[in-house]
């Protein structure tokens, strides 16, 4: 029970207790999300980034398979009408999967056992354990976007399971983004492929949780291998991050947004 409340209460600092992390987030959500607009979060965990968009007036889809958050979302955001919790996972099919969860360390719980492995080796790692498993219902991105609607962006932050969330989405967003992790360099590239599989896309970066662009990239959006490239460069360097894409100009020299 310590080391449970020990997790929730290092994601809420995490998460909640960093000053201006609200502020930079909404400055950079600003170019994707505004009043009325619809977002999922997958993987809301503390419900930063629901705090964030709601912030600047959007409806939120808040999807979280760990109980204990599930829980902590609904204390946050049971009053507010525009905040839907969907307790569950994603994946590419619906059905149920056993989720490992890390009770010291929950923002690194995963359904994957691939990914698992891998970042195990990693130094950053190091003391992490998936010491509890437990089953949880498994829905699809087309599934939600048939109930909700189809989001304005949809951020997917599952700990190495990105790629499968995608495999259950058949048609492309407008925007969304993904986890960056060197240590499973190759998920992130997975997930890359099937964003890529779904339509034309151009991408930017952001490292850790900066919530500012990776300033590499010129100010400007790239196009998949130009991504690739850039992961490729930062992947020494053993710091997360998170892959942002939009869809691409229609034609040559159209502005694909705000920069």
């Amino acid at each position: 029970m310590l080391i449970r409340t020990f997790g929730i209460a290092r994601s809420l600092a995490t998460y909640h207790g960093i000053p201006g992390r609200q502020r930079r987030m909404r400055a950079l959500y600003r170019q994707f999300l505004g009043p009325g607009d619809l977002a999922f979060d997958i993987g809301a965990h503390a419900g930063n980034r629901v705090r964030a968009w709601r912030g600047l007036g959007a409806r939120v889809v808040a999807v979280e398979p760990q109980p204990d958050f599930v829980r902590l979302l609904r204390l946050f955001f049971d009053r507010d009408p525009e905040v839907t919790v969907v307790p569950a996972a994603l994946g590419a099919r619906p059905g149920t999967a056993r989720l490992g969860i890390s009770r010291a360390t929950p923002t690194v719980s995963s359904m994957s056992e691939t990914w698992r492995r891998t970042v195990a080796d990693d130094a950053g790692f190091a003391r992490v354990r998936w010491d509890e498993s437990v089953p949880v219902p498994v829905t699809t991105l087309d599934e939600l976007a048939a109930t909700h609607g189809v989001p304005a962006f949809c951020k997917i932050d599952v700990e190495g399971f990105e790629a499968d969330v995608l495999a259950g989405l058949t048609h492309p967003l407008p925007a969304l983004s993904f986890e960056y992790l060197p240590a499973a360099h190759d998920a992130a590239l997975a997930a890359l492929d099937r964003v890529e599989s779904l339509g034309r896309y151009v991408y930017r970066y952001s490292p850790v949780e900066t919530m500012r662009w990776d300033p590499t990239a010129g100010g400007r959006w790239l196009d998949a291998d130009e991504l690739r490239a850039l992961l490729d460069r930062r992947r020494p360097l053993g710091r997360s991050g998170d892959v942002y894409a939009r869809a691409a100009p229609t034609a040559p020299g159209d502005d694909p947004g705000p920069s």
